[in-house]
């Protein structure tokens, strides 16, 4: 289970982002701005959103490893394909259908993992198997991102999107291989019966005002961190600093610092409670925008790493905070409308940042990721308030928080 999780995160977040930083490439070749280009991350992500919800319905009917499966292998393939693409329409049509099958693993792999521990009775396993969930998230999101950022420059943007596709790929089979049959039997009952379940839970997860706030920090940070480094690659690339795209690509390494601000933060949280957490963190995240203003490599990489750090410690924490709050019968509807949101974010205010670079140049994408910031701030402190009774939302268990990789 442990192999097989691993490799499921690694293959579906090394294929989600694999075109962000070759979108200058795709602008050349296609005669696209910065903007237009973006839509080749963008209709991924926005195609998962929408996806992530009635996927995870779809679970309770025929299954958590069907679901896994089907959408690793997908995904994959599709990876494979892009190199392909005769036009930019194609290509973000291939993306589409990609990002509704990459939607299949966060929309269940947390729930698949706590049936199957439960069914072993094997408490100490949880925390391995969503630990290398979390760690496959995280090295794919950045693999991916720097074997297609560093293949670009000699090989061209379409031998390195099929890098990352056979890298998939082989995670794909190692997935089908490893990942053992579902542990929990289904509920029963109809197909309508499973909807108006889902949809009661779901209703209760949007009239909370507290989930509210977390779905809109969730939505900002993400908008603002997807278009910043949507971005990078072109201002990296251009005058003044004309670095070389393998070169460029290294912004990606900041990811590395994700892992241990997301931990850090979880930590603070319990200490300290979350709203003042997460406050520090999208100070830090904004401070490192700022950073990013001159025209000079020292202060530009340490914003990326501020503004890297901020965001993750930011969505780990709004993660769990949505966890602890939502009640038991709606947690599941909860977690996927924050992802929902989370991923909207990533492909409607990636995209929206990426036209603000096109027409104001980086000081004006600095300016509306402050601006996002400072909103996800307000909705901080909108959230503030009495704790429900049956709910301590001011606690943080990290089971039921989701992986601050998710990403």
């Amino acid at each position: 289970m442990v192999v097989g999780v691993a490799a499921a995160g690694f293959a579906v977040f090394a294929l989600l982002y694999a075109t962000q930083p070759v979108l200058p490439q795709l602008a050349a070749e296609f005669r696209l701005g910065p903007g237009g280009a973006s839509i080749a991350v963008g209709a991924a992500t926005g195609a998962l959103a929408l996806a992530v919800v009635p996927v995870a319905m779809l679970s309770e009917v025929v299954g958590r490893r069907p679901v896994m499966v089907t959408s690793v292998v997908l995904a994959a393939l599709l990876g494979l394909a892009l190199p392909f693409a005769p036009g930019f329409g194609v290509l973000v049509l291939l993306r589409v259908v990609q990002g509704v099958a990459i939607a299949g693993l966060p929309a269940v792999a947390m729930a698949y993992l706590a049936e199957q521990v439960a069914a072993a009775r094997a408490g100490a396993g949880v925390g391995a198997a969503i630990g290398a969930m979390v760690a496959g998230n995280s090295a794919g999101g950045m693999a991916g991102r720097l074997v297609a950022g560093i293949a670009a420059g000699p090989l061209g943007w379409r031998v390195a999107v099929g890098l990352v596709g056979v890298f998939g790929a082989v995670c794909a089979v190692v997935v089908v291989r490893a990942l053992p049959p579902d542990a929990a039997a289904r509920a029963g009952g109809t197909l309508g019966e499973h909807l108006r379940r889902t949809g009661a839970g779901l209703l209760a997860a949007l009239s909370d005002r507290v989930l509210l706030a977390q779905y809109a920090i969730g939505a900002l940070a993400m908008s603002s961190f997807v278009a910043l480094y949507n971005a990078a690659g072109f201002r990296l690339t251009a005058p003044p600093l004309d670095l070389p795209p393998a070169v460029a690509s290294l912004v990606f390494l900041a990811y590395a610092i994700g892992g241990v601000s997301s931990a850090l933060a979880g930590r603070l949280a319990d200490r300290c409670g979350r709203p003042v957490v997460l406050l520090a963190a999208l100070a830090v995240a904004a401070l490192g925008a700022v950073l990013t203003a001159p025209d000079r490599l020292p202060p530009l990489m340490l914003g990326f790493a501020l503004v890297t750090a901020g965001f993750f410690a930011a969505h780990s924490v709004a993660g769990g905070w949505v966890g602890a709050r939502a009640p038991e019968s709606a947690r599941g509807q909860a977690s996927g409308t924050y992802l929902a949101a989370y991923y909207l974010g990533s492909s409607v205010g990636g995209g929206l940042g990426t036209q603000a670079y096109q027409a104001w140049g980086w000081f004006g994408l600095v300016g509306l990721v402050c601006a996002w910031f400072a909103l996800a701030a307000l909705a901080v402190l909108a959230a503030r308030g009495p704790a429900r009774a049956a709910v301590q939302p001011w606690s943080s268990p990290r089971s039921e928080s989701l992986p601050s990789s998710e990403r």
